[in-house]
């Protein structure tokens, strides 16, 4: 159910409602004798008590119409049919059940409203048999006074309920791509350090009763590995819930690159890296993207290169930074998971293009990335 601007139990709403509704009463007061004069009622054209008191009963229903829209709308309906079968003229005094009417459609459950304002209709068409009105030909005019403030009330009840819907639908895709970034965050922190962790416990297992000093070895890469990952994962977590405190870790970026290669090479993939250009900053976000999709090309090297090597290669050009990683392709062919997903919407969120997949022909397996200097600069 959409509600009105102004909430009903406001004291504004209040005081604005009992504004509205003494305009209306002073307007029908006022103008009642000139009213009567022109419609030809001279025998009612004064103010007396009973017309005084119907309206002042009219104006004090529309006052309450934000808080009780249905028993509002029907008081100011009576009020207004036996002000009409008293005699008094047509004029101002239906105001009341605009008003009212309005209301209801814009508070009360649809349904509910439409049977209730044909209620209203049927208080209203009271004084059509009476002798002193105009007979059943004022049935359409008096429908109109109904039916007109209802469908302004129901379209404009429908019309918020769209923006409601919009502003709600706007929020959950904000939440969702923070979702989503959250997790894909996770994936390369946690997803990196446990490929090392694994491998080098692999190796432990292996050499534990042989070679003991290997063993003790791979154990230590474990325990850097896993307080590397950690300090990543307080980052980011940090980064979600800042009043938590924050964290000392360094934001990721292009500048740790040979601490990540290194990581790597503790695993025991061998890895060249090749820098060529002038380093130059990148925008925050490019940068943080351009460090999580070398984590990510790597930490698929360490899970399923079948030859523990891959090439990495970071171009400084004057537009752009052009990163390459290359190894030996897959031998049951390419896969594409959330890995490969991941770097294509970090790149793609800073502006840049990103190409992964096998080279048959040489058999290795390539993604390039190219994250532009200018946020979301066309390449």
């Amino acid at each position: 159910m959409t509600r009105a601007a102004i909430p009903p139990g406001s004291l504004r709403g209040l005081v604005v409602d009992g504004l509205v509704a003494a305009a209306v009463a002073t307007l029908t007061l006022v103008t009642l004798p000139f009213v009567g004069s022109w419609q030809q009622h001279p025998g009612r054209p004064h103010l007396g008590v009973s017309v005084v008191g119907l309206v002042l009963l009219a104006a004090v229903a529309t006052t309450l119409r934000r808080r009780w829209p249905v028993p509002a709308m029907l008081v100011a309906a009576a009020a207004t049919s036996l002000y009409l079968v008293l005699g008094y003229p047509y004029g101002p005094v239906f105001g009341f059940l605009v008003l009212t009417v309005y209301m209801v459609a814009r508070l009360a459950p649809l349904g509910g409203a439409a049977a209730w304002c044909v209620l209203a209709l049927a208080l209203l068409a009271v004084h059509l048999l009476t002798g002193a009105s105009i007979g059943l030909a004022g049935l359409v005019p008096a429908t109109a006074w109904v039916a007109v403030p209802f469908s302004v009330g129901a379209a404009r009840r429908a019309v918020a309920g769209a923006a409601v819907r919009e502003r709600e639908a706007a929020d959950q895709r904000l939440v969702d791509a923070e979702r989503l970034r959250l997790s894909q965050e996770v994936h390369d922190v946690v997803g990196h350090g446990l490929a090392a962790i694994q491998l080098q416990a692999d190796i432990a297992l292996h050499v534990h009763q042989t070679q003991p000093e290997q063993a003790q070895e791979a154990l230590r890469r474990i325990s850097r590995a896993s307080g590397a990952a950690l300090d990543e994962l307080r980052a980011v977590l940090a980064a979600v819930h800042p009043e938590g405190g924050g964290s000392t870790a360094p934001t990721p970026g292009l500048a740790q690159v040979d601490s990540l290669v290194d990581r790597v090479r503790l695993t025991g993939v061998e890895v060249t890296l090749q820098t060529t250009g002038t380093p130059s900053p990148l925008p925050a976000a490019a940068d943080v993207a351009a460090y999580r999709v070398l984590q990510e090309a790597l930490t698929n090297v360490v899970k399923h290169s079948p030859h523990p090597a891959a090439r990495v290669s970071i171009e400084h050009l004057r537009e752009a930074v052009q990163l390459t990683v290359t190894n030996q392709a897959l031998a049951a062919g390419e896969t594409v998971g959330m890995g490969i997903s991941g770097m294509r919407r970090r790149v793609l969120a800073v502006g840049g293009v990103l190409h992964a997949g096998p080279d048959r022909d040489r058999g290795t397996y390539t993604v390039r990335a190219r994250f532009p200097r200018a946020p979301k600069e066309d390449l």
